[in-house]
């Protein structure tokens, strides 16, 4: 499995080049940071032009994580110390609720943000990459042995914080914040946007995630969105390169529909947008407010034009099991060493 090669510009790259589109460019997007870009481009506008009312309620609807905190601190010992000025922030894409706990992760990517602000990296993690996952606490709040598994059990063993830990021993990367995506806020921006309008040559059906679609156009909403977008194994070749194909397809769609006039000069649904992008936010106390958020775009923003790169960790088939990963050396630890380093 390698990166794909998109067909048109990515919802990432107008978020901090809008309202001018960027030119085509082969680069890897999934649905998590493409609803991230959009969501951040769109709370922009609302720090500029919204009213205290309104900035208050998008404001409170953005969760705040304290637990991942508070289980990150118990294990701050085993954790990588941070080096420079650049800024380590992990996206998650999730059905996660923090008062539920551990829950499933299909998506994870690492947003590396230069010390100097001229450049950025994103690095998605392979889902079926074989890693070790640490003694991480349970909902029961028991512990469990460290295990070889899946990369994205680490969420279900133990939510974020055992997604950070995993990933932090797997790179030496100390990751300074996280944001988590939740599915429900998603299919609730699609509805914002009446919909998303996609044409299938065959029929499809994923009974893995409640997909079943005849050959046609379909306007998806919901929870027929969220299954379009999860669909995998009985989809295509049944690779995740292939579901995160689609994903960026779908989301370009997506993108396209709140960009629309029909979506920016409709007050009424502008806000059922700006309410769904914020309501599928959970994040750190560092990450937590629309002001922060805010911050963090106009990073992005300010990032020159091709300086973004768009990376997955290397990987091959794992030998024990072919539907499996595990790390490609020494390309894996080279990558790992740069981000480290924060060098190109």
């Amino acid at each position: 499995m390698h990166d794909e090669e998109p067909d048109a510009e990515s919802p990432l790259e107008w978020a901090w080049n809008a309202p001018a589109p960027a030119p085509a460019s082969r680069r890897r997007v999934t649905v998590v940071l493409s609803v991230f870009a959009a969501a951040l481009v769109l709370l922009v506008g609302v720090a500029i032009t919204g009213g205290l009312w309104l900035y208050g309620h998008l404001n409170d609807n953005i969760h705040t994580d304290h637990a991942t905190d508070k289980e990150l601190s118990r294990h701050e010992a085993e954790r990588p110390k941070a080096t420079g000025s650049a800024q380590n922030i992990l996206v998650l894409g999730s059905d996660y609720r923090p008062e539920l706990g551990s829950a499933r992760s299909d998506t994870v990517l690492l947003l590396h943000i230069a010390g100097d602000g001229q450049r950025a990296q994103v690095v998605s993690v392979p889902r079926d990459l074989m890693v070790w996952i640490p003694d991480c606490g349970r909902t029961d709040l028991t512990e469990g042995p460290a295990r070889y598994e899946q990369f994205n059990w680490a969420f279900e063993r133990g939510g974020a914080a055992c997604t950070i830990r995993t990933f932090e021993k797997l790179t030496g990367i100390r990751v300074d914040h996280h944001l988590v995506l939740g599915f429900e806020g998603f299919k609730r921006l699609v509805d914002a946007v009446d919909g998303v309008e996609v044409t299938l040559p065959t029929a499809e059906r994923d009974p893995n995630v409640g997909l079943d679609l005849t050959a046609g156009p379909h306007l998806l909403r919901g929870e027929d969105a969220l299954a379009y977008v999860r669909a995998r194994e009985y989809v295509g070749d049944g690779s995740d390169t292939n579901r995160i194909s689609r994903q960026q397809r779908f989301m370009k769609l997506l993108s396209a529909k709140i960009r629309g006039s029909d979506t920016l000069l409709n007050p009424v649904r502008m806000y059922q947008v700006l309410d769904a992008a914020t309501g599928a936010l959970t994040a750190d106390p560092g990450l937590d407010s629309l002001s922060a958020l805010y911050g963090l775009t106009e990073k992005l923003r300010a990032i020159p034009e091709g300086r973004v790169e768009f990376h997955t960790v290397p990987r091959r088939p794992y030998p024990v099991d072919p539907n499996r990963d595990e790390l490609q050396q020494p390309a894996a630890d080279e990558l790992f060493a740069a981000l480290r380093a924060d060098r190109d």
